[in-house]
């Protein structure tokens, strides 16, 4: 499994493990987000330090998690991209709509 899952008190993180996060990787992590979603899990922390590239196919899978918990009155938390990531999503203009942080450490802020 590409993708690690840990749940908190108010949140699952699910901590990506894979390098790219493209084609190959992002239909496993919108599976990830679906099945949280239906177990009642609307809170969602996606810990991207160890991923280098994104592609369009996995903003796609970003955004499915985001839309998920945003309808079931949830939070959706981005932490721990490295600078090309946060480009990416700075120039896709997703940075005005996604919750974005540090670490999970800072995360915990959106759920207070």
């Amino acid at each position: 499994m590409n993708f690690e899952i840990s749940h908190k008190k108010q949140y699952a993180l699910v901590t990506s493990k894979v390098e790219k996060l493209d084609i190959n990787a992002s239909s496993e992590l919108k599976s990830v987000f679906v099945s949280l979603n239906k177990t009642g899990i609307n809170s969602i922390v996606l810990d991207l330090s160890k991923t280098a590239y994104c592609d369009s196919s996995g903003l796609s899978s970003i955004l499915v998690g985001n839309r998920l918990c945003k309808d079931s009155s949830g939070k959706f938390v981005l932490v721990g991209m490295n600078t090309k990531i946060q480009k990416l999503i700075e120039i896709s203009q997703l940075d005005k709509i996604l919750n974005i942080t540090e670490s999970e450490e800072k995360a915990i802020e959106f759920f207070n």
